[in-house]
């Protein structure tokens, strides 16, 4: 009982990175050696130190010894000790998963997961149509508890999703807690390929356009185009792009899109350690002109906030919502040459007018926290004011 009682604690947030993927930068490691800050190598003392704890092992350690999962543990724990929730080594299998997510297909049940994180939940935010998650019964807001009979709460979401993920044809267990009583609910779900649908759109009455973005993946910049074709082929006067529960994603993807949106300008720059400065542009070809709202929430992270952050800054829509996350860094993938990687924190980003939002989100124009209707599950009172407010530019 206190075990559940302290897994349901905390606020849900999201907390995918924002991924600078120019090109995968790569550092080889020299075999039997961490190699730290280029070509400097561990001090002799802490050498001295894992000679002395491998000697302990062998000679008393009771179980099996894996010398692998050692040396994986021993990486995963020098990126850890930079006690940063966005710097994560990924090993073979994590590093696989993880350039599959990228491209947007993969492998697995087809759910969109975020992770607190102050209390480690996880939650799945989104399932796709059609999906297996969807056909073994999973549902939106479910959260996560068990996979296969282990808890993952406070696990690193990377590695639960690498777990969740797995060969064509295979089979998942999942146990959930649902709605206001946390009902525990297990499924069995049958793993298959899925392309990530990132993208959804349909018409809302008056003719009114309505997007919604899980995440930003290499496959959402063309799910986007085409769904605001589609729109605009419909005869749309008015947009809402609902970014709620969106953790973020690749920073070129978003910028790509938000080039489809505002006029010529800034759409973000960032600052690394060094104080060094990288602007990312839009230029004259597109401008969207007609009115606009952006839907967040506190699960609207990164990627998400740089989208939000941009049209509130060129005044081109109306945010409405509640607070979203506040992470305003920017991470990269340094590629190890052995079949594994790690994901650094490399620098911060500013919104057009220099707003820096880490820690602190992004402040919504109309402010609308979410009502559940209980008679009418389906109902949306946080649209439903977008609507609104978007009415009074028609």
């Amino acid at each position: 009982m206190n075990n559940r009682k302290s897994f349901l604690k905390g606020a849900f947030c999201g907390a995918l990175a924002i991924l600078l993927i120019t090109g995968i930068v790569s550092c080889g490691l020299r075999p039997g050696r961490i190699s730290v800050a280029g070509e400097k190598t561990v001090t002799s003392d802490v050498e001295r130190k894992l000679s002395i704890l491998n000697s302990l092992i062998d000679e008393s350690y009771l179980g099996d010894i894996d010398k692998k999962k050692l040396e994986e543990g021993l990486y995963e724990g020098y990126i850890g000790g930079l006690d940063d929730p966005y710097s994560v080594y990924y090993d073979e299998e994590e590093t696989k998963a993880f350039m599959e997510a990228t491209e947007g297909e993969y492998s697995g049940i087809g759910a969109v997961m975020t992770q607190s994180k102050d209390s480690g939940i996880i939650v799945l935010t989104h399932v796709y149509q059609d999906s297996p998650a969807m056909k073994a019964g999973l549902k939106d807001e479910d959260i996560l508890y068990k996979v296969e009979g282990k808890e993952v709460t406070g696990e690193d979401l990377t590695d639960v999703v690498s777990r969740i993920r797995g060969e064509k044809g295979t089979k998942v267990e999942l146990t959930v807690l649902r709605g206001k009583k946390n009902e525990e609910v297990t499924v069995v779900a049958v793993r298959d390929t899925i392309e990530t649908q990132t993208v959804q759109t349909k018409m809302l009455e008056g003719d009114i356009g309505y997007m919604a973005v899980s995440e930003f993946d290499s496959v959402t910049y063309d799910q986007y185009v085409k769904g605001l074709d589609t729109l605009e082929g419909q005869g749309m006067k008015g947009l809402v792009v609902d970014l709620r529960g969106n953790p973020g994603g690749n920073l070129n993807t978003v910028c790509d899109i938000l080039d489809l949106m505002l006029p010529k300008g800034l759409i973000v720059y960032t600052q690394d350690k060094n104080g060094e400065k990288r602007e990312m542009t839009s230029d004259e070809e597109n401008k969207f002109t007609r009115p606009m709202v952006v839907l967040v929430n506190g699960n609207s992270a990164s990627a998400s906030e740089i989208y939000a952050g941009a049209i509130q800054d060129y005044g081109l829509g109306k945010i409405v919502g509640t607070q979203t996350y506040g992470k305003g860094v920017v991470q990269q993938i340094f590629d190890l040459k052995d079949g594994t990687c790690v994901k650094l924190t490399i620098a911060e980003y500013y919104t057009p007018k220099g707003r820096n939002i880490n820690g602190k989100g992004i402040t919504p124009d109309v402010e609308e926290e979410y009502e559940l209707n209980e008679k009418n599950p389906e109902a949306d009172n946080q649209l439903e004011r977008a609507v609104e407010e978007l009415k009074k530019e028609l």
